[in-house]
């Protein structure tokens, strides 16, 4: 399975582990699993690292070692379009990129938000 980690639960599985659910923990550790990161993500939590939402002791090296290992998603004019278009119940701009990826790029979204689960034809994970 490609997964695509949602910018919560791949912060969380890189520095809180336990707030990762059973079953995703399961997926996120199977070895025949592809982890895939948005630069998305990278950005965002970047940025509340910046704001002090969330602290970690070196931001830009902690960003990089957590996406060690993992494959990097393109951010195209593609996805761009494709989660624009997306019937989503809210604006959030980076649930639209993350969304718009796992369609285009035909990856399941690992999330703990409800808003972006069941998604039409956009494979997801709940954090269960």
């Amino acid at each position: 399975m490609k997964l695509l980690l949602d910018t919560h639960i791949w912060i969380w599985a890189k520095s809180d582990a336990a707030r990762i659910g059973k079953r995703a923990a399961h997926e996120l550790s199977n070895h025949d699993n592809e982890l895939w990161i948005s630069p998305v993500s990278v950005w965002e939590a970047l940025a509340l690292m910046q704001k002090g939402r969330i602290r970690m002791e070196n931001p830009l090296s902690w960003v990089e070692r957590a996406a060690e290992q993992m494959r990097e998603a393109p951010l195209t004019a593609e996805i761009v379009r494709v989660g624009l278009a997306l019937r989503l119940p809210h604006a959030d701009p980076a649930d639209r990129f993350l969304a718009g990826t796992a369609k285009v790029l035909n990856l399941t979204l690992v999330t703990a938000d409800r808003k972006l689960l069941g998604l039409g034809d956009i494979s997801s994970l709940a954090n269960d």
